[in-house]
């Protein structure tokens, strides 16, 4: 029934028209895999960071971002962005709370962004006001935050992107004064879930577990995010059980576990492995589920698609070449 609800909206969107939605693809600073930048329309460079001064930004190999930027002139279109932060990253806290570190924090920006011939910052500061990820934060963060986003786009410029990462819950941020700031939000619509459960389920089921990417996306709108500016994502790797298989694994090493079957849940839309036994081991995504998250995106009027990461995929790009066949 979920298939069938979004299938017929999304006719009815292709019917009213829709504009070309964006196909957001993160690249890691320690892969050596070169993306086909004809498979994208922007790339996010993982990771740059708050410097140990609170007041500039540190580039992860910066050589590779180099290497990334030259991919434009193979695609005129593509717009790379640097990502700050990520899991573990930290130093946002001190530099958001403070005038002077803070405008001197996106004045380092808009130089990196020149230097590099970038197309804009993606913000991942995972996350405002939690120290789970073993970074320091404040009860201000949420409205420093605010103050980031501001300043941020002040010296970046109105010709630049200014983009962010966002959990599927919206409890770390207020949205609706960011938004006059960001191009669009990247929504980390994975990572929900462990082993017996999905980490990126669509829909809910009895196995989604306490999340969805569909819920997560609703929680979105309903703080203040325009769907035009959602971008939902995907992974293009999936979780194994703890103790017996890898908690990360590839899409493309999935295969290379043995006695394996593959089960599809229609409610959630997505792919998970059982053992001999029939017990629930590794959780993912396929080529099928990603073209029912595609119906989705164009049915409900979102911006597009992200994943994380390119070097999750096959070598033949099977996963992406989902992503740019069905996003409209």
């Amino acid at each position: 029934m979920n298939r069938i609800i979004v299938m017929l909206a999304m006719v009815m969107a292709v019917a009213f028209g829709i504009e070309a939605k964006r196909i957001v693809g993160y690249v890691t600073s320690w892969s050596n895999v070169m993306p086909d930048p004809k498979l994208l329309t922007n790339i996010n460079y993982a990771f740059g960071h708050v410097n140990d001064t609170f007041d500039g930004v540190r580039i992860d190999n910066p050589d590779r971002l180099k290497r990334i930027v030259e991919l434009k002139k193979r695609n005129r279109k593509l717009e790379v962005q640097l990502s700050i932060g990520g899991w573990g990253s930290g130093r946002f806290s001190e530099m958001a709370a403070n005038d002077s570190l803070r405008r001197s924090f996106a004045a380092d920006c808009r130089k990196v962004v020149d230097k590099y011939g970038l197309d804009g910052i993606d913000i991942d500061w995972e996350y405002p006001g939690s120290s789970v990820a073993g970074i320091s934060s404040s009860s201000r963060d949420k409205d420093n935050y605010i103050l980031l986003m501001r300043d941020l786009r002040e010296a970046i410029g109105p010709d630049k992107l200014l983009t962010m990462a966002s959990p599927a819950t919206v409890s770390f941020y207020e949205f609706k004064p960011i938004m006059p700031y960001m191009d669009f939000i990247n929504i980390m619509a994975y990572d929900l879930n462990r082993p017996p459960y999905h980490h990126s389920a669509l829909f809910r089921s009895e196995l989604s577990g306490d999340m969805t990417a569909d819920e997560g996306v609703r929680a979105h709108i309903e703080s203040g995010v325009p769907a035009d500016k959602i971008v939902l994502g995907v992974p293009f790797y999936g979780h194994g059980k703890k103790g017996e298989y890898p908690d990360f694994i590839n899409y493309r090493n999935i295969d290379e576990y043995d006695g394996l079957k593959m089960v599809y849940d229609e409610k959630a839309c997505v792919p998970y492995m059982v053992n001999e036994d029939g017990e629930y081991v590794i959780t993912f995504e396929s080529p099928q589920s990603l073209r029912i998250k595609c119906d989705y995106i164009n049915a409900n009027g979102l911006g597009g698609i992200m994943f994380w990461d390119y070097s999750g995929d096959t070598d033949k790009s099977d996963l992406l070449k989902v992503l740019k066949k069905h996003i409209k």
